[in-house]
């Protein structure tokens, strides 16, 4: 891999920032949170070790190898990151978040099911990774990634989510889909309709989870909007 390779662009750097913005705006994540960005097979950007909601316009994002050590300055639960790239070449972006309702759901070891349109994209159910300890060594980062597995995302016990998707904008919107998700459940549960409460079945799931009809732009750019940088982050390819 040339070192050509690993050099983001200004656009790179500026979709991260906006991204790591976004999700503080929204509420998914607060002094704690980290997003990246795939550069290349060996390499993705991740935001500055900052509140994600802090991250001033041009401050530039750490490149980070997917194979070797973190970089100096570089949070601990970035190994995430790296397992999650090693292991899923398709994923192009990876949002660690703290979602307010899927935090006080994961204290129970409750996560949210498919029971509407923005759950049919965790599709048969949100693996939980079982373990309240922040993520501090390769062993315990390798574990929550085979905990995500395939799906879009793992919500880690009492200690937020992690959402993977092909690009980062695709996972911030899908950040925000879970914590809806999570709304959906706990208002079920806190009514006490949830045993009786319908979930979709493969087929709901696969023909509602589409990115069709602008899907996941709409989203990206409601939860872009008034973003400093917003122009120069481009869409969500």
């Amino acid at each position: 891999m040339s070192a050509a390779a690993a050099i983001p662009t200004a656009g790179e750097q500026a979709r991260v920032r906006v991204a790591a913005r976004a999700l503080a705006r929204a509420g998914l994540a607060h002094a704690y949170g980290h997003c990246s960005l795939r550069l290349d097979a060996g390499h993705f950007l991740v935001c500055a070790a900052r509140p994600m909601g802090l991250i001033a316009p041009d401050e530039p994002g750490v490149v980070v190898p997917v194979h070797g050590e973190l970089p100096a300055g570089v949070l601990g639960e970035v190994r995430i990151h790296q397992q999650i790239y090693r292991a899923r070449p398709e994923v192009g972006g990876v949002a660690r978040t703290m979602p307010p309702t899927v935090m006080a759901l994961s204290a129970a070891r409750v996560t949210p099911a498919p029971r509407h349109g923005m759950g049919s994209y965790f599709w048969p159910a949100v693996p939980l990774w079982d373990d309240p300890l922040l993520v501090r060594s390769d062993a315990q980062a390798l574990g929550v990634a085979r905990a995500l597995g395939e799906a879009a995302a793992v919500v880690m016990r009492g200690n937020g989510a992690v959402v993977a998707a092909p690009t980062l904008p695709q996972a911030v919107v899908l950040t925000w889909y879970l914590e809806d998700a999570a709304r959906i459940e706990w208002q079920l549960r806190a009514a006490g309709l949830a045993d009786g409460a319908p979930q979709l079945d493969e087929a709901q799931a696969r023909e509602r989870a589409v990115g069709t009809g602008r899907i996941y732009e709409r989203m990206w750019e409601y939860l872009a909007d008034g973003d400093p940088e917003y122009a120069g982050a481009g869409g969500t390819d």
